[in-house]
């Protein structure tokens, strides 16, 4: 069944700065559970359960993407016990979740080497992403077995073959083309990135498409991330001033 059943859809019209891409690193799903006397896999859970709820606040704030740091390269070193958890929670949410978010034409995608995922994982994903491919809704952009790091090298790896073989030359080489050779090359650039938890690193996230992201790190839990708290990344973010590498005034 779903994690999260959503009531009535309250459009919401705001004076907030736009955003068209947030992304979120879920972090402080264990301590969560550890500060009530639960297991981990209960904070994982609840955490689970935030996914869909951040995901129509950002289709009434008008946020065109949402990508959410599920998983990483480094994840692996966890207890395999916990990852095992992790990925069938994932997969109930792209079985069951799927027909709600397909409702409202939010669209799945996802960044990351899917093939080291449980192989009943991988087929979740590609039918969530087969059922909402022509959505023209929120962007949902799930990264699992995702690095920063290792997306950039992949693209240089790319880049470097077309030379190898005269598709490009070393002159063809530039910020476009790389771009193009990243795999998220069909995402507009992080406007804001937020971190839960307290934590103030960004842990080899999106680090390429995180450039000029204005960062907002917050004491909540993931679990405990709701609407009160997304407002005050809204509110937080339209005081920034965004100067790109310009000087001020």
């Amino acid at each position: 069944m779903s994690l999260f059943k959503r009531k009535n859809k309250e459009k919401i019209i705001t004076s907030y700065k736009p955003i068209n891409h947030i992304a979120f690193i879920m972090d402080g799903n264990g301590r969560w559970a550890k500060k009530r006397m639960l297991p981990r896999s209960l904070g994982h859970r609840e955490g689970c359960k935030r996914i869909k709820e951040t995901a129509f606040l950002c289709e009434d704030y008008n946020i065109k993407v949402m990508s959410l740091f599920c998983f990483s390269t480094e994840n692996w070193k966890r207890d395999k016990k916990e990852i095992d958890y992790l990925f069938n929670l994932l997969e109930d949410f792209f079985k069951h979740d799927i027909d709600e978010l397909n409702e409202h034409h939010a669209k799945i995608v996802t960044l990351g080497d899917l093939t080291r995922l449980p192989e009943s994982t991988q087929k979740a994903i590609a039918r969530a992403k087969e059922i909402t491919k022509d959505n023209d809704g929120l962007v949902l952009n799930v990264c699992l077995n995702y690095g920063g790091q290792d997306e950039i090298v992949r693209a240089a790896i790319e880049l470097a073959a077309k030379v190898k073989k005269g598709v490009l030359s070393l002159s063809d080489i530039n910020k476009e083309t790389f771009e193009e050779s990243m795999e998220s090359h069909f995402l507009p650039p992080i406007d804001v990135l937020v971190r839960t938890s307290g934590e103030q690193r960004i842990s080899n996230f999106m680090l390429y498409e995180a450039a000029y992201a204005e960062f907002v790190f917050i004491k909540d839990l993931w679990p405990d991330f709701k609407k009160e708290q997304f407002i005050s990344v809204l509110e937080e973010f339209s005081k920034r001033d965004r100067r790109y590498g310009g000087i001020k005034g």
